[in-house]
């Protein structure tokens, strides 16, 4: 199952993990990775490509992300709550795959 949390502070995005993989099919096929992957990856670089380089520190390894906002503004905020709502949209509709660690 794949796990994420998102941390918030006066409504801006402070923190955010993602550990595990879904099992929803075998390596390669598995459209809940996937689709998970891909939003993390989309978002990072929309981060890069708009220079907020230096407002974020984060690590993507084999079934794990974390990234911390040193310096929030509204670029950042506004990729990660689009982040946030992609995986919870996710959550929806794979709910046996995919959990929010705040909801237990």
């Amino acid at each position: 199952m794949i796990k994420y949390q998102v941390l918030k502070k006066n409504d801006s995005i402070t923190h955010v993990s993602v550990n595990g993989h879904a099992l929803y099919d075998r390596s390669g096929k598995d459209i809940v990775c996937a689709s998970v992957s891909t939003a993390i990856i989309v978002t990072v670089n929309a981060l890069e490509a708009l220079g907020q380089n230096q407002t974020i520190d984060f690590v993507i390894e084999e079934g794990n992300f974390k990234l911390d906002v040193k310096n929030s503004n509204d670029i950042v905020n506004g990729l990660l709550n689009n982040l946030e709502y992609t995986l919870d949209e996710l959550k929806k509709q794979y709910p046996k795959y995919i959990k929010n660690q705040k909801e237990r």
